[in-house]
């Protein structure tokens, strides 16, 4: 008898060790606070999936979803300390300078078993090894794309950006790492180069272009170069590609000089107070179903093969969603530039912006002329006022 019961127990002690691990339980009455780039996941609109609203479906956990621009105004939110978000969705680079900065939370992925379906080529990236905290969203590459109504040769190169034919049709991304990496494909430099000279030369050259350009811009793009009000602009392959579909006179070309590739993933601020609600919103976006969903409408690369067979076959063999691998030979991943390098470039591109140091001196002066001349007239006036009492 006690040596049954010695092997009944035996027996149940064997069977709780090898119950597989439970995830932690997530609260359904938290809201998550979701900071994502604009466009880019299915809101349900022309018959496509809500993402939010069917996660809140399945999980009672509700989601205040906010877009940012560029990967430099999300920082600036972040490094502002009054941002609550529970979920990010930065570009690799980014990724690698919040992830240096101890800006984000190590992820616990037996509350993300979707992780799974990433493929391999995506599982350790250099902006973040092991992919210890984030989990890879979409991914493309940057390219050209013109209006046939308007542009007639077939667009080559970046140095069509350059075409004073085009002059005040041009559009160009407002940030400087997307911007930068234009000029740098055009002198052979790498995107990630360190030499200080180099990102000079850089700079000479889109101060060469800022008389061509119409604006500088980056949502905005798709809208410009759908309506006509823009000929020519960079953007990034997955809104090209819808803009593409639907409009017949848009072209995309991936210019001869090479380009950038980039991931954008989905991370969890260290200052996220939900950071296991957060876990079961990445779960959520991994699972292939929602995956296929999500990028049907957003129009991205997915880095799940198991998301494709939800996907129209025409879409997972695009060139413009799927480059071949002649392509992407020809393109370079951002990485976190150095502080120094970072800082140089923060100037550079302010002194684009604003025409370059010797311009805005010149504005100062004038400036400076114009108030000189205020007081002159407010004190000449005040003498003659005193002058005519007396």
């Amino acid at each position: 008898m006690k040596k049954k019961l010695f092997l009944f127990c035996l027996l149940l002690l064997l069977q709780v060790f090898a119950l597989p691990a439970q995830a932690e339980a997530y609260d359904p009455t938290v809201t998550l606070n979701v900071y994502n780039w604009g466009e880019y996941i299915s809101n349900g609109t022309e018959g496509s999936l809500d993402v939010n609203a069917e996660f809140t479906r399945r999980t009672g956990i509700q989601v205040n979803y906010t877009t940012f621009d560029s990967n430099e105004s999300l920082y600036s939110k972040l490094a502002g300390g009054g941002a609550d978000y529970d979920i990010i969705i930065p570009s690799d680079y980014m990724i690698s300078k919040l992830l240096n900065e101890g800006m984000l939370a190590e992820l616990d992925f037996d509350n993300i078993p979707n992780f799974q379906y990433i493929d391999e080529q995506f599982r350790d990236p250099d902006y973040d090894p092991g992919c210890a905290h984030s989990v890879p969203y979409t991914w493309g590459v940057v390219g050209l794309f013109y209006n046939t109504d308007y542009i007639e040769e077939d667009i080559t190169s970046w140095e069509a950006l350059w075409d004073p034919k085009y002059a005040g049709e041009i559009l160009m991304f407002d940030n400087p790492r997307d911007a930068f990496a234009i000029a740098q494909m055009r002198l052979g430099q790498s995107l990630n180069t360190t030499d200080p000279e180099e990102w000079r030369a850089a700079a000479d050259l889109l101060k060469e272009q800022k008389p061509l350009t119409q604006a500088y811009v980056m949502d905005q793009i798709f809208n410009k170069m759908e309506s006509g009000e823009a000929w020519i602009a960079p953007y990034y392959s997955g809104d090209a590609a819808l803009l593409v579909e639907n409009n017949d006179k848009i072209q995309f070309v991936i210019p001869e000089e090479g380009t950038n590739y980039f991931v954008d993933a989905i991370c969890i601020p260290a200052t996220s107070t939900h950071k296991r609600e957060a876990e079961e919103y990445i779960n959520f976006l991994c699972d292939p179903e929602i995956a296929g969903a999500n990028m049907d409408y957003v129009g991205y690369s997915t880095p799940e093969t198991a998301a494709k067979e939800y996907l129209d076959p025409e879409v997972v063999e695009s060139p413009l969603r799927y480059p071949d691998a002649e392509t992407l030979a020809r393109t370079e991943v951002f990485t976190n530039l150095p502080d120094d390098v970072s800082k140089l470039v923060d100037t550079l591109w302010a002194e684009v912006k604003m025409g370059g140091p010797g311009e805005s001196a010149l504005l100062v002066v004038v400036i400076l002329g114009f108030v000189a001349l205020y007081v002159g007239i407010v004190l000449y006036k005040r003498r003659k006022r005193k002058r005519e009492m007396a």
